[in-house]
């Protein structure tokens, strides 16, 4: 694969959602991530998909750590491991014996990655949850949608991945890197309502300033005001509109061919009338023409495409940002690395392919925990 972080070792327990994307985005990174899977309740591997592009880049070994002698393989693992992240509720693992300090007594340089919901303490830590409920107690779900209207969900990009696996990837490389000057390993203790928080900065700076209020569809980036918002087009198709700067606004309005004076784009009073105004021009083409009379303008003005047509945007073809592999789509490697570029997509992997040959690498009696059947070799 190539890629910044080629070298490092990173043993992945067998998780959903953050869990499996920050593991996929340390092997996108160049990391050799070896994902440790649950076998099915039949005793065999879970059937491989070639869409599970969260386990993309990975190897796979099954193990059932139900079994001590599956544990003590997974410990064996950690020996030459720079990292292992987990997404269990606290004090899963510790009962399992894959513990921080089951793994710091094997080798104490392990980066141990926890992620959760609600965090490893706090009144909420062992309760149940989903990215929904974590980003509503922050205030981030409060904060969007319409005026007057329910708070609108976002996928859940805020808090699964970008408050949640995302965090705990910075965590890990700074962990790392102490680890590099030190020799100890330590827990990094990623929680999705810390992230998804933490993200809120910038929205804790306009609201300590009085710049923002605290209620949906009122503010500069919520999609009330006329010029940071979605418009519909002539064929049913959309457009969206960020001309926040008096430049971009001048050169919208001048696109749109729309007499409209430029100095009163910040009047409240105005915007229920200008907001009617653009959507009428906009309402006037279709979202290709559109896109052809503002393509070389800085208006800040984009078609909103599905995700089955992003591939083909031109920026977005050039940058490789979703590539196509054997039929299907999926996002390229990110952030890049010109000095040290990491090699395409590769696919993901087949649960249990990697059993025999990770296992064995590691000094383990494979053959034993195959026939006993503690380990499963797809």
């Amino acid at each position: 694969m190539g890629g910044p972080l080629a070298g490092t070792t990173v043993v992945e327990l067998a998780g959903i959602g953050p869990g499996p994307f920050a593991g996929m985005l340390l092997a996108d990174l160049g990391a050799d991530v070896v994902r440790v899977d649950r076998p099915t309740a039949s005793g065999g591997a879970a059937p491989s998909s070639p869409a599970d592009v969260l386990n993309r880049g990975k190897r796979s070994v099954v193990l059932d750590l139900k079994r001590p002698e599956a544990v003590e393989a997974v410990l064996a693992l950690c020996e030459t491991a720079d990292v292992l992240i987990e997404g269990n509720r606290p004090g899963v693992t510790e009962r399992l014996g894959v513990g921080p300090d089951d793994v710091w007594a094997r080798n104490p340089r392990v980066v141990y990655g926890r992620m959760t919901g609600w965090g490893q303490d706090g009144p909420l830590a062992a309760r149940a949850g989903h990215d929904i409920g974590y980003i509503a107690v922050t205030g981030a779900l409060h904060a969007m949608g319409e005026h007057g209207g329910p708070p609108q969900v976002p996928l859940n990009l805020v808090g699964d991945f970008g408050g949640g696996a995302t965090y705990l990837v910075v965590g890990v490389l700074a962990a790392l890197l102490e680890a590099s000057r030190t020799g100890r390993g330590q827990v990094v203790d990623a929680a999705i309502v810390d992230g998804a928080s933490h993200l809120l900065a910038a929205i804790h700076t306009l609201l300590g300033s009085g710049r923002w209020r605290d209620e949906r569809g009122v503010n500069l980036l919520d999609g009330s005001t006329p010029w940071y918002s979605v418009y519909e087009t002539a064929d049913g198709r959309h457009m969206a509109v960020g001309a926040i700067e008096p430049k971009f606004y001048a050169e919208l309005l001048a696109v749109l061919g729309v007499d409209e004076d430029p100095s009163r784009q910040h009047e409240r009073a105005h915007w229920p009338e200008l907001r009617a105004t653009l959507a009428a021009a906009f309402a006037g083409r279709t979202q290709a023409e559109w896109t052809e009379r503002f393509e070389g303008t800085d208006a800040c003005v984009a078609p909103v495409l599905g995700l089955s047509e992003a591939a083909a945007h031109p920026h977005v073809a050039a940058r490789g940002s979703v590539v196509e592999r054997d039929g299907l789509l999926q996002p390229g490697p990110a952030p890049r690395f010109p000095a040290n570029p990491v090699d395409g997509t590769p696919e993901p992997y087949v649960p249990g392919a990697d059993t025999r040959e990770a296992l064995k690498a590691a000094g383990v009696e494979v053959e034993d925990l195959l026939a006993r059947g503690s380990a499963v070799q797809s």
